[in-house]
């Protein structure tokens, strides 16, 4: 796996218990992976030799980002290794641009958008299809990053200035934001997971919730969009499907073609967790059932808050709340940095989430945002 975040880190866990040893490329030797995976690499991942170097110790490579350069991915292709996801997969991922158009074109609900290159541009799209906008890096962004809301074009002027490219979308009257995980093997054998609400907090995913708060037709129409879409990009692996849900009606957000945050409560909360479906899905093995394991679970993200405190001062306080699942990734405390997450299961969503919510707060030591 190409990527030494929490993402391997879970990754290599999962292999663990299928009798794998999962090799890890990372960036920093106190990266999250590297801390814990038996075999790492350290070097840097945007770099054609060292990535050369690692592929041609791997029988397939996999990736926890869509950071590596896509000429290094069709590079490397190229020269026969295997890579799950392959490059015509990841720029869907990499490129919000290229996955707006050939989604689009191919009947997948997404919003309105257009390729704008300067304020002027920005401007004719508002006055057109209504204030405020929405305007998205083409690449690059990701957890807020890259993402601005302008009810005034000039307000954008200095991005524009950057020669960044940008998509400029409507902004749309959200009631949820939903998440669905796909799994699928290199012949098109997919499972689906359920559906969850993603709760985002200054567009950073806070929370996750089993089940949706959603009408069984919307769920079975989300599900079915994500599987369409995992058709369409020719995923191999898990593929995460960001959905807005605008009254009934189900549009795509974004996609990431690996392992994703709205897939951590699957650990304890569905029979095969994303992280073992991946690894399954990459190798061509048969894939596990996705099945939940009780009727409500709720994923919270441990947060590095104001003071900066390390979570793990305060792991053993946290571990008393009943039935926390308590996850921390061995990072460097700082304020805003995803540090961890604790996944509670229950039979009331309420009471499951209040439990969830109890436990990173102590591992913060600040109230979460309502």
């Amino acid at each position: 796996m190409v990527g030494g975040g929490q993402l391997a880190r879970m990754s290599s866990q999962a292999a663990i218990g299928l009798g794998l040893s999962l090799r890890v490329l990372s960036d920093r030797p106190e990266d999250s992976a590297a801390l814990v995976a038996a075999r790492t690499t350290t070097g840097p991942v945007d770099d054609l030799a060292a990535l050369r170097a690692f592929a041609a110790e791997c029988d397939v490579v996999t990736f926890d980002h869509e950071l590596v350069p896509p000429a290094h991915l069709v590079a490397l292709e190229a020269e026969g290794h295997v890579l799950r996801p392959g490059p015509r997969t990841q720029r869907f991922a990499q490129d919000k641009a290229h996955q707006r158009a050939v989604l689009g074109a191919l009947g997948i609900p997404v919003p309105l958008n257009r390729l704008v290159g300067s304020v002027d541009e920005l401007a004719m799209f508002g006055d057109e299809l209504g204030w405020p906008v929405v305007l998205k890096a083409v690449t690059g962004g990701y957890d807020g990053r890259g993402v601005w809301v302008f009810d005034d074009p000039r307000n954008a002027a200095h991005l524009f200035a950057s020669g960044r490219e940008f998509l400029v979308e409507t902004f749309l009257p959200l009631d949820r934001e939903l998440a669905v995980l796909v799994a699928r093997r290199p012949d098109g054998e997919s499972v689906v997971y359920p559906v969850v609400e993603s709760v985002q907090v200054d567009g950073m995913c806070r929370e996750v919730i089993y089940p949706a708060p959603i009408s069984s037709e919307v769920a079975e129409h989300a599900r079915g969009l994500a599987l369409n879409v995992a058709a369409a990009v020719d995923a191999v692996g898990v593929i995460a499907c960001e959905l807005f849900l605008v009254g009934e009606h189900v549009l795509l957000n974004e996609i990431a073609v690996r392992p994703h945050n709205s897939g951590h409560f699957t650990i304890e909360g569905c029979v095969t967790s994303q992280f073992e479906n991946h690894i399954r899905a990459v190798l061509d093995w048969p894939l596990g059932v996705t099945t939940p394991t009780a009727p409500a679970a709720v994923m919270v993200n441990v947060v590095g808050g104001s003071t900066g405190a390390d979570p793990v001062a305060n792991l053993s306080a946290a571990l008393a709340v009943p039935g926390a699942h308590i996850h921390l990734y061995g990072k460097e405390a700082r304020p805003g940095r995803k540090l961890g997450h604790v996944t509670a299961l229950g039979d009331d969503v309420t009471e499951t989430r209040a439990r969830a919510r109890r436990a990173a707060e102590i591992l913060t030591g600040e109230q979460l945002p309502l």
